[in-house]
């Protein structure tokens, strides 16, 4: 993994520190807070002296390099003494585990939780509270597709019922399109943010900016005028037009199949949604939620309730047509 995502996601990990949070050096057990969290360093705080330390990006960088060397443990006593709050912020990364006993830092595979840091973190009441439900197209699709996928087996598709691959097919098809339309929201916002060609990383990925070229002729007799000034004849540029021989064979007895190679190819499209059955499964789901003594049921059931009210006529098909591809 770049070490560009685990940045972010140590960032993040701070972000989400509750103003209590303490936490303390490997070795020397000195406490410290953590004030600030930016792009290119972490500020913390020692409790005993108050004076402010801060510890820059390249530096996690080379620990975790140095982890990565070691065969994925490190003996934290051949840490340099002031290099220890380094060990102890990069604890807060869900992918280094301390162990106290044995005084190393190790890189798993599994997400782990720190052994260095005290104090009241954030409740998950508390993480949520900002949280709003979208008003997306996406997001109603979204619990309807998981909803199917959980309780029909998607490693054994052959088995399914026809109606219910229907069903999935219909979900698969809405998420992706409105996916795609929010897709091109974000893209647009990043794009105003961007400005290099190098990657910039988030917890899941990084995304760069990049330029496509589309080329178009000028004006038929301006690209004409062009070459024969170089000494190309006009006859070496001209091609069959198209439009023009459509045009032509609707006046002759020809077949399309004597002047057209053809390409046939059946596939599946989606032919029409049944917005009243989507929104009787949302209250089917909505009435399993009040059900359940889940202390989360809550918060799902003001969501799927809210949901059932914003589902929006989603594009329609005209079924049975043919399609085809000249080339």
């Amino acid at each position: 993994m770049p070490f560009g995502t685990s940045w972010q996601t140590l960032l993040d990990e701070c972000d989400a520190l509750g103003e209590d949070a303490t936490l303390t050096t490997p070795l020397t057990e000195k406490q410290f807070r953590i004030t600030s969290a930016q792009e290119s360093r972490i500020v913390i705080k020692f409790a005993d002296t108050g004076d402010s330390q801060p510890l820059q990006r390249d530096q996690f960088e080379t620990l975790a390099g140095r982890i990565n060397d070691s065969g994925g443990t490190f003996d934290l006593q051949r840490l340099p003494l002031d290099a220890e709050p380094y060990a102890a912020v990069l604890n807060l990364h869900p992918r280094y585990e301390y162990n106290d006993r044995a005084g190393t830092l190790t890189e798993t595979d599994e997400p782990t939780t720190s052994q260095l840091i005290t104090g009241v973190s954030p409740s998950p009441d508390e993480q949520d509270q900002d949280r709003t439900e979208p008003d997306l197209d996406v997001y109603a699709d979204m619990l309807l597709l998981i909803d199917a996928l959980e309780r029909h087996n998607p490693a054994v598709l052959d088995e399914w019922e026809t109606p219910v691959l229907i069903n999935l097919y219909t979900l698969l098809s809405d998420v992706q399109r409105n996916a795609g339309d929010l897709r091109t929201e974000v893209r647009e916002v990043l794009l105003d943010r961007l400005h290099h060609d190098k990657p910039v990383y988030g917890q899941y990925g990084s995304v760069q900016r990049t330029t496509r070229r589309n080329r178009s002729l000028k004006a038929d007799e301006e690209v004409l005028r062009v070459f024969e000034g170089a000494g190309i004849p006009r006859e070496r540029l001209m091609s069959i037009d198209r439009e023009k021989v459509d045009e032509a064979l609707e006046v002759t007895e020809h077949s399309e199949s004597a002047v057209y190679e053809i390409d046939e190819r059946e596939y599946v499209r989606k032919a029409e949604v049944d917005e009243e059955s989507k929104e009787s499964r949302l209250q089917g789901l909505k009435d399993q939620l009040a059900l359940s003594d889940d202390p989360e049921a809550e918060e799902l059931r003001q969501e799927v309730g809210e949901l059932e009210q914003r589902i929006e006529d989603l594009t329609e098909f005209n079924p049975g047509t043919s399609v085809g591809t000249r080339s």
